[in-house]
């Protein structure tokens, strides 16, 4: 049926006030959050075509806000044309606005490497000229440091055989982008995606990082320990064995202090489908969660990474006729299981352990149990 030309027009104001009060009312929210001192930081990144790190950052579980500017030059509130032009000495930014409690900054710069090619930095793919150079705008020793860690860490990767050129330069005023940047590749979809396609960005990505690139697949809480599981353990010392034998079944005692093995699809979690995080069976620190958990068909709880990778020791294990990972806790020394190289992406890894080393926290149960700082994988 055909609408009137009025009924049309009419349709499409409601729309239009719908769509505009959808984006106040987002708009305003994430305002919100962004001003939250407390849970929220701000990172600044310059990967090239500020559209482009605009939307690759806001894939990124955790982040609240990403906003599109310039940063680096003199010259007080750029324009883009000016920027563009290479006149002002700034860089196209993002500001990465980011909730402390579900995302660390050694997350964010994971999430950046897989957004650039850091061994240009004459510009990033199509867009030449300093002001599309890559560079880490960095606000205290902390973040420093971690930059410089991680940059080390992917030098050494080998995945580039030049010499990685990003630059670490201290943070200096940021100026949003005129608000046509903002959300660009939402409000301009096709035109986005053309630019993107063409710019030669994704598949110089894939090429390099394949099943990893994903963002959205990356965690917090996977890269080191949280200050508050850091506090939850300070004055640990682990049981003595009498104390051991005493207080576990003798599974637990066998597996966490004598390598044993349980029998696979026997075992109480192998089949665990709720959400929630495991611990150590002694020590109750944080081991893995039920996020990063599959289905290995191995009868064992199967887990592409950890949850805290602080609380994960690794030793070469000579016990069979060929070597394997062993996989300890930190803090209880307890034995867990093992790690293979034939897991799914996004690591390519399976960490194979034993149900009896560890204990099972619902989501519902972490801040009763005391481990509300991980309720946030849960949404």
């Amino acid at each position: 049926m055909k609408l009137p030309t009025k009924s049309i027009l009419q349709v499409l104001t409601l729309l239009s006030v719908g769509l505009a009060a959808l984006v106040f009312a987002n708009n305003n929210q994430q305002t919100s959050i962004a001003n939250d001192p407390e849970h929220v930081s701000v990172a600044y990144f310059a990967g090239g075509c500020f559209w482009c790190t605009e939307s690759d950052f806001e894939k990124l579980y955790g982040v609240t806000d990403a906003v599109s500017g310039f940063m680096g030059g003199d010259e007080k509130s750029p324009r883009y044309k000016q920027v563009a032009s290479g006149a002002t000495g700034h860089v196209e930014t993002v500001a990465v606005y980011y909730d402390k409690r579900k995302v660390a900054y050694t997350t964010l710069l994971q999430a950046y490497w897989r957004q650039i090619d850091p061994t240009d930095d004459g510009g990033q793919f199509v867009d030449r000229g300093y002001q599309y150079s890559p560079v880490i705008f960095i606000k205290n020793a902390e973040e420093r440091q971690a930059a410089q860690q991680s940059m080390a860490a992917l030098a050494a990767s080998g995945r580039y055989d030049e010499t990685i050129k990003v630059k670490l330069l201290d943070s200096t005023a940021f100026w949003p982008a005129e608000d046509y940047h903002q959300d660009y590749y939402q409000r301009n979809p096709l035109r986005y995606k053309y630019y993107r396609y063409n710019s030669g960005r994704d598949q110089f990505l894939e090429k390099i990082w394949g099943e990893e690139l994903d963002i959205s697949a990356l965690r917090d809480h996977h890269f080191s320990a949280t200050p508050q599981s850091l506090k939850r353990l300070e004055g640990y010392s682990k049981p003595e064995d009498k104390m051991l034998q005493e207080t576990l079944t003798d599974l637990q005692y066998q597996v966490t202090q004598h390598e044993a093995t349980e029998t696979p699809f026997e075992n109480r979690y192998w089949n665990e489908k709720r959400d929630g995080i495991y611990v150590d069976i002694i020590s109750g620190e944080a081991l893995f969660s039920s996020v990063d958990k599959y289905d290995s068909r191995s009868g064992w709880p199967s887990f592409t990474r950890p949850l805290e990778k602080a609380h994960i020791i690794e030793n070469s294990d000579f016990r069979l006729l060929y070597t394997r990972t062993e996989l300890r806790s930190k803090y209880a020394d307890s034995h867990l299981g093992h790690v293979f190289d034939d897991g799914p992406a996004p690591t390519g890894l399976r960490y194979c352990i034993n149900s009896a080393a560890m204990r099972f926290i619902l989501k519902q149960d972490l801040v009763k149990e005391g481990y509300d700082e991980y309720a946030g994988l849960f949404r």
